[in-house]
C-alpha cells in the first residue's frame, strides 16, 4: 500500500485535504468521488510505511493527547458528529505528527473503520490505554464521557511527567556545564600550559602527565571521541530494549536507596489513577489490570502485576497479591481491601491516586535537593582536580628559580 496526499473540492467549494493509503491514484480517485469530492491534485507520498525526521523531533506527547481528548469530548457533548469532530479537529491541531495522524483516522472512519479500529492503525501516536477505552465507549455509547474522562487522566499525567522533568532539569544541566567546562579546559586551557612545561625541563608529577596525554589525544583526536559517544549512545539505546536489560535496569530503579521511594510513588500514582479510569468505564478487572500492567513503564512491576492478573482471575482477591508483590505502600493494600469489601473502588481508588500524585511530587523534590549538591561536590572534585595538575608543576618552576 501507498500514501498518497490529496487536495479536492466539496459540492459546496470546500477545500479539503488528507492522506489516503491505496494501492493506486485510480483508488483515490474512486473514493474522492464516492464523498462526492471533485479532485485538485493526488501525490504519492511513500511505499509502505515511512520514517519522518519530524517524528523524531517532534513527538506527540501526553501533554497532546490531554487537549485531544478535552476538544474531542467538548465537541461530542455539544452535539457535533464523529465525522466532523475529526475534520475539525486534523485542521485546529498544531502538533504537526499529530495533525497528518488524525487525517489518517478521519480517512479511515470515512472508509467504514470504527474510531478504535483507525486509531489502532497508529499505536505510536495514540497509547493503547486511550484506544481500548475508545473500544469500551464505542460499545457502551458513552464516548463522550469516555474522552471526558481520558482528558482528565491525561492532564493530570501531563501534570506528573511535568513536574518530573522540571525536578531532574537542573542536575542534567549541571552534569552538561562539568562535562562542557572539562572538555573546555582539557582542550583550550591546558594547550598552553604544555609549551611552559616542556620548554622548562622540569620532571612533571603523575597527574599533569596523565592530564597532558588526555589533552593532546582530546585535541588530536576529537573525532573518535565523538564517534565513541555516538556509538555509545547507539548501544545503550539498543540495550534498553532487550527485555532482561530494561527488566533489570527497571528492578534497580526501586530497590536504590536514591530512587526508590521517588519511583515507588510515581508507580503507585499512575497504577490507582489508571485502574480507576478503567473500572469507572465498565472494563472488567481482569482486562484493567492487563493493560495497566503495560501502560506503568517498569518491566519489573509489569511482570509483577501479570502475576496479580493470574491470581485474580483464579478467584483471589486483588489486595491478597497486590500485598505478596511487596512494592506497593500499605496504605494502598488497605484502601484496596476496604474498596473490596465495600464495593466502591473506583471512588477509593482515585482518592488513593490523589494523594499519591501530592507524595509522588513531594519525593521528586526531595530527591533533586538529595542529588543537587551531590552533583555539585562531584563538579568541584573533578574540576579542582585537573586545575590542581594544572597549577602544581607551576610550584615547583617557582621553587626551581628561587633556589
Amino acid at each position: 500500500m501507498a500514501r498518497y496526499k490529496y487536495k479536492a473540492l466539496t459540492a459546496q467549494g470546500t477545500a479539503v485535504q488528507g492522506i489516503y493509503e491505496a494501492k493506486s491514484k485510480d483508488d483515490v480517485l474512486i473514493m474522492l468521488r464516492q464523498h462526492q469530492y471533485f479532485p485538485v491534485s493526488i501525490v504519492l507520498q511513500s511505499e509502505g510505511r515511512e520514517i519522518e525526521l519530524k517524528k523524531l523531533f517532534k513527538k506527540v506527547g501526553t501533554k497532546d493527547i490531554a487537549v485531544f481528548c478535552r476538544q474531542f469530548y467538548s465537541m461530542l457533548n455539544a452535539g457535533v458528529s464523529l465525522i466532523s469532530c475529526l475534520d475539525i479537529l486534523r485542521q485546529q491541531t498544531e502538533n504537526k505528527h499529530l495533525k497528518n495522524t488524525l487525517s489518517g483516522v478521519f480517512d479511515k472512519v470515512q472508509q467504514g473503520l470504527t474510531l478504535s479500529e483507525a486509531m489502532r492503525k497508529n499505536t505510536d501516536v495514540f497509547p493503547e490505554l486511550l484506544i481500548n477505552m475508545i473500544v469500551a465507549g464505542e460499545a457502551s455509547g458513552n464516548l463522550d464521557a469516555i474522552l471526558d474522562r481520558m482528558a482528565a487522566h491525561y492532564e493530570r499525567e501531563t501534570k506528573i511527567t511535568g513536574k518530573v522533568k522540571g525536578a531532574m532539569m537542573y542536575p542534567l544541566v549541571l552534569a552538561i556545564v562539568a562535562v562542557f567546562v572539562v572538555i573546555f579546559l582539557l582542550a583550550f586551557v591546558l594547550p598552553q600550559f604544555i609549551g611552559m612545561f616542556e620548554s622548562n625541563g622540569a620532571a612533571l608529577p603523575l597527574p599533569t602527565r596523565m592530564l597532558m596525554a588526555a589533552s593532546r589525544s582530546l585535541t588530536g583526536y576529537w573525532y573518535l571521541y565523538l564517534i565513541a559517544v555516538i556509538a555509545v549512545a547507539a548501544l545503550i539505546r539498543r540495550l534498553l530494549k532487550v527485555p532482561k536489560v530494561r527488566y533489570k535496569l527497571d528492578w534497580y530503579k526501586l530497590k536504590l536507596p536514591v530512587l526508590r521511594v521517588a519511583n515507588q510513588k510515581l508507580i503507585t500514582s499512575r497504577f490507582a489513577r489508571t485502574l480507576a479510569t478503567l473500572i469507572s468505564s465498565g472494563m472488567p478487572l481482569l482486562q484493567a489490570l492487563d493493560i495497566v500492567s503495560k501502560i506503568v513503564n517498569n518491566k519489573y512491576v509489569e511482570q509483577g502485576l501479570t502475576k496479580v492478573r493470574e491470581d485474580v482471575s483464579r478467584g483471589v482477591l486483588l489486595s491478597t497479591p497486590i500485598k505478596e508483590m511487596n512494592l506497593f505502600p500499605p496504605m494502598l493494600v488497605s484502601m484496596i481491601a476496604v474498596g473490596e469489601e465495600s464495593g466502591e473502588l473506583e471512588e477509593i481508588l482515585n482518592r488513593t491516586a490523589s494523594y499519591y500524585d501530592e507524595e509522588a511530587e513531594t519525593a521528586m523534590e526531595a530527591m533533586t535537593r538529595l542529588v543537587e549538591p551531590l552533583m555539585l561536590v562531584v563538579m568541584a572534585v573533578v574540576i579542582g582536580s585537573i586545575v590542581a595538575a594544572m597549577i602544581l608543576p607551576l610550584f615547583d618552576m617557582m621553587t626551581n628559580v628561587q633556589m
